[in-house]
């Protein structure tokens, strides 16, 4: 591994950050920003636009111990047919105060395991959206599916109603990794929905997997990207596993000893982006990969790739509209996000028909520090006359930062394109990059690992 010593240096292998997803990040929401906000915000959006809808299934008949997301567990679909009802009122009321003749540009379902719906369920979910929104040209429909929860009535489904892109979780095909964060998941039954798919025509297809599991080596996770490689997906996030069980109490029945070290998963992810780029996927930000073909492969080219909560996205519209527990709508004006246990999700819907509780409104310094990351995290470069350009009332401000940078870096920038450019060395270290910027930032925060 080269350049190890400035990375060292810089914090790489025992810093923590937000994963900056949203700036602020989530854990800065403010209960005071709440259903006032999302009830103005809903009706200022624009008439005629176009906007991305997300779906939060928050249902698992098995918890996976690495998971941190808000999920619960059931053995029964009867709370989860409650759950949709009540899905269906919100959007309903919603839809009520959202102008007219704005359009679906996105849909996505995310979990938890959407996959967990029986296809009576689903159709009444898919239904209740389709009547309520009219969808924009070049429309996307994606799914989260766990391929050991997929049932193929279930899938055949979500093709009828025009998914067109499928997001499967693989995390890793190795059995010991797999025993030791509680997901069984064999090779054949990925291999089988990855071809039931495009069978039907669903080519887009993504894999997420994760590095610095417990066990996992360079070469077991080597043969997990040989498996993947067969499969040929279009597109593959893969994340740095966060061990955070003080958020998540599943994770405590991970071993922290059977994790690797922070250069460990350094090793991990620098193996992963070397056999990724010897099989044509490009390198984007710095999670994700993509083939020439793929859509997000091109929104990196022409200088269109964006950060959202699903991570790197080649989403063009600015209004993000989450229904369901914890969901969490992006608006020009800042963030809302509904109550986060099904409970109390369930009384906000049950007293007013919506469940906005905490968020986040932005002010114009809160847009340029926003913008700034963005681009550090998107493209590894701070525009300094473009920034200038879009925030004139902040220019000293952004040159003082950029000077700031510079000053705090010098061996990881360098001047070039209007502004600063990290050089592709340095690149790992975006988070804390951006961490330096971030006004928030506090030791004190709880983040995860830099790496």
């Amino acid at each position: 591994m080269e350049n190890l010593e400035p990375l060292i240096r810089h914090g790489l292998f025992d810093a923590s950050a937000p994963r900056y997803t949203s700036y602020p990040p989530a854990n800065h929401f403010q209960n005071a920003v709440g259903q006032r906000h999302q009830l103005e915000w809903l009706a200022s959006v624009e008439d005629g636009a176009e906007v991305s809808v997300y779906v939060h299934i928050p249902f698992c008949k098995r918890l996976c111990w690495f998971c941190a997301c808000r999920t619960q567990g059931t053995q029964t679909i009867r709370p989860v047919d409650t759950y949709i009802s009540i899905v269906l009122r919100e959007i309903a009321a919603v839809r009520q105060i959202l102008p007219a003749h704005v359009k679906m540009k996105r849909l996505h379902l995310g979990g938890g395991t959407p996959t967990i719906l029986p296809p009576i369920t689903m159709n009444r979910l898919l239904e209740g959206l389709f009547a309520a929104f009219t969808t924009a040209d070049d429309f996307e429909f994606s799914v989260e599916i766990d391929p050991t929860d997929a049932a193929e009535d279930l899938l055949e489904t979500l093709a009828s109603f025009g998914m067109n892109r499928a997001s499967i979780g693989v995390q890793d095909f190795d059995p010991r990794v797999q025993a030791a964060i509680g997901r069984a998941q064999s090779l054949e039954q990925t291999v089988n929905v990855v071809q039931f798919l495009r069978d039907r025509g669903i080519d887009a297809i993504n894999f997420d997997l994760l590095y610095g599991l417990p066990h996992q080596t360079t070469q077991s996770f080597s043969r997990t990207l040989a498996h993947v490689a067969e499969m040929a997906p279009d597109r593959l996030a893969i994340y740095g596993y966060a061990h955070v069980p003080w958020m998540s109490r599943r994770q405590v029945l991970i071993k922290e000893e059977t994790l690797p070290d922070s250069v460990e998963r350094f090793a991990l992810a620098q193996m992963a982006r070397e056999v990724l780029s010897g099989l044509d996927y490009a390198p984007i930000g710095i999670d994700h990969f993509a083939k020439p073909t793929d859509s997000l492969f091109k929104a990196d080219k022409n200088g269109t790739l964006r950060r959202n909560f699903q991570g790197y996205t080649d989403d063009p519209t600015a209004t993000l509209i989450g229904f369901g527990a914890s969901a969490i709508s992006r608006f020009a004006q800042g963030y809302q996000q509904n109550a986060s246990a099904t409970s109390a999700y369930q009384d906000r819907i049950d007293e007013t028909g919506f469940a906005g509780h905490k968020g986040y409104e932005l002010c114009e310094a809160d847009m340029m520090i926003a913008a700034i990351i963005e681009e550090l995290m998107c493209r590894f470069h701070f525009p300094i006359h473009r920034l200038q350009a879009r925030f004139p009332a902040q220019a000293d401000v952004i040159r003082q930062t950029a000077v700031s940078l510079m000053a705090q870096y010098p061996d990881v920038f360098r001047l070039g394109g209007g502004g600063l450019e990290m050089l592709p060395f340095a690149r790992p270290l975006v988070r804390i990059i951006a961490g330096f910027v971030d006004r928030f930032n506090t030791e004190e925060a709880a983040h995860t690992a830099a790496i």
